[in-house]
């Protein structure tokens, strides 16, 4: 799986976890008629929200990711394509996290409005780091692909050769070709 299409899909699954965490929250909150906790949480979604876009509000990757990039290892061919297995691998953490809270939430409401802000937080955060990453991989002409590792360790990455973006030169004038 590229990584920068991993980068997405974990936005995505982030933001999907907040929402259904939310709604059973909400849904919770609702059942015991507590109006403390919806205020509570509603603030506390808010101040996630503007937590998560303070820290996704640069364009460069993050040191995590930078590093991670860095320590790729180079490769000519493309590593096994299985997208399904590289997701559960890597983001298992999460689904452990949305189902738990989740089910945690039916009995105690709290639960899920906290893990909303945490994946409010991280949704928003990441919301830039594949635009960046396919902005290397244009500059540098190659890659970036997941590599089969452990999921309780460090994620590896392999770099593939790709297509390399060559821009004009900014103020070059074009020379008119010499006639004979």
């Amino acid at each position: 799986m590229r990584f920068r299409d991993f980068l997405r899909v974990a936005v995505l699954l982030f933001g999907g976890s907040a929402t259904a965490l939310a709604v059973v929250s909400i849904v919770g909150a609702a059942r015991d008629n507590d109006t403390t906790l919806a205020l509570f949480a509603v603030g506390w979604w808010v101040a996630a929200a503007l937590l998560g876009l303070w820290f996704g509000r640069s364009g460069a990757t993050t040191t995590g990711i930078a590093r991670l990039l860095s320590d790729a290892r180079s490769s000519t061919t493309l590593p096994e394509l299985e997208p399904a297995g590289v997701l559960f691998n890597r983001l298992w953490p999460l689904m452990v996290i949305a189902v738990g809270a989740g089910a945690v939430g039916f009995f105690v409401p709290q639960v899920p409005a906290i893990a909303t802000g945490y994946a409010l937080i991280a949704a928003l955060s990441w919301r830039r780091q594949h635009a960046a990453v396919a902005a290397i991989e244009l500059r540098d002409g190659v890659e970036f692909w997941f590599d089969r590792s452990s999921p309780f360790k460090q994620p590896q990455l392999v770099r593939i050769p790709g297509l390399r973006k060559i821009e004009p030169t900014v103020g070059a004038e074009r020379k008119e070709p010499v006639r004979l």
